[in-house]
């Protein structure tokens, strides 16, 4: 694996006891043992929004989630449609699947200037 924390990009192995080789510093020491015991990703994608100006406002999780939790989270998220004016850091999504960790609007979203007056095709 190519560790991420730093712009070196170590090539890393582990063996079963946890034992990492490749690395240049701790950092990268720690990233793969978790990595290989408990990998955790930061999901960044998008929700509907009713505003046909801005059909989609991104969001993230505020803290890394279970890898393995992916693909159920973006299940979740999919179903949600934004009705109202929402701020940065704004709470999208509360304690997804029970991980602890909120989604978060990283855009901000204001309804009253997003309504389309007109529809030009």
């Amino acid at each position: 694996m190519i560790c991420i924390v730093c712009p070196v990009g170590c090539h890393l192995t582990v063996d079963d006891n946890h034992v990492v080789k490749g690395h240049r510093c701790a950092r990268g020491e720690a990233y793969g043992i978790k990595e290989v015991t408990h990998p955790t990703r930061l999901l960044t994608t998008t929700v509907r929004t009713t505003s046909p100006r801005v059909p989609r406002l991104s969001v993230k999780t505020r803290e890394p989630i279970p890898k393995g939790l992916l693909f159920d989270a973006m299940r979740v998220i999919g179903r949600v449609n934004i009705d109202h004016d929402v701020k940065v850091g704004d709470v999208i999504i509360k304690d997804l699947l029970d991980t602890g960790v909120d989604i978060i609007a990283t855009k901000p979203l204001d309804l009253r200037y997003n309504k389309r007056k007109d529809v030009r095709r």
